[in-house]
């Protein structure tokens, strides 16, 4: 199975937002590279936000490029299996943190967003990763700080895509 194939899965498994979810098929079904950073009408990337629950807590990276709170996350590469896989990629990489395991029940939720060109548009799919008890963090290359958050506090550092995935997070944790 290819990355654009599972992705068309997972997308049709996902149950909640069906405007955006339906647009998301749509951009799959119209671009054979809709996976990969190439595509200029936008592509897919896979996002994890890595939580603490025991301790309340989300780790959030100030991204280099962007100078923003956000959640870890990227491009899909070549070796990514799964959507999910890529998930589990990015926010091992971007954390430091190894055994991170992803919530039950797929993505949280998805979130489009405009770009600098010269493509236009990421289609994130963003699943929660649980940090394995003890988890510390190691700044990676494309972040300029990393730094866990209150689950309180992130509203007051990062913007309302954060706020979205992190409240659909603990709601899926009840």
């Amino acid at each position: 199975m290819t990355l654009q194939e599972n992705a068309t899965l997972v997308l049709k498994a996902y149950e909640d937002q069906p405007e955006l979810r339906e647009q998301y098929l749509d951009h799959l079904a119209a671009h054979d590279d809709g996976m990969w950073k190439a595509c200029e009408a936008g592509h897919l990337t896979a996002s994890a936000l890595v939580i603490d629950p025991t301790r309340g807590k989300v780790l959030l990276t100030l991204h280099k490029k962007l100078n923003m709170w956000l959640q870890m996350g990227g491009h899909c590469e070549p070796g990514d299996v799964s959507l999910e896989a890529a998930a589990l990629r990015e926010g091992a990489e971007e954390s430091g943190i190894e055994g991170l395991t992803l919530l039950d029940g797929g993505p949280v939720r998805l979130d489009r967003h405009p770009i600098p060109g010269p493509c236009h548009w990421h289609l994130d799919v963003q699943y929660a990763a649980l940090a394995p008890a003890g988890a510390v963090e190691a700044i990676s290359d494309e972040s300029l700080d990393l730094k866990w958050f209150a689950y309180e506090e992130v509203a007051s550092v990062a913007d309302d895509s954060v706020v979205r995935l992190l409240e659909r997070t603990r709601a899926r944790l009840k």
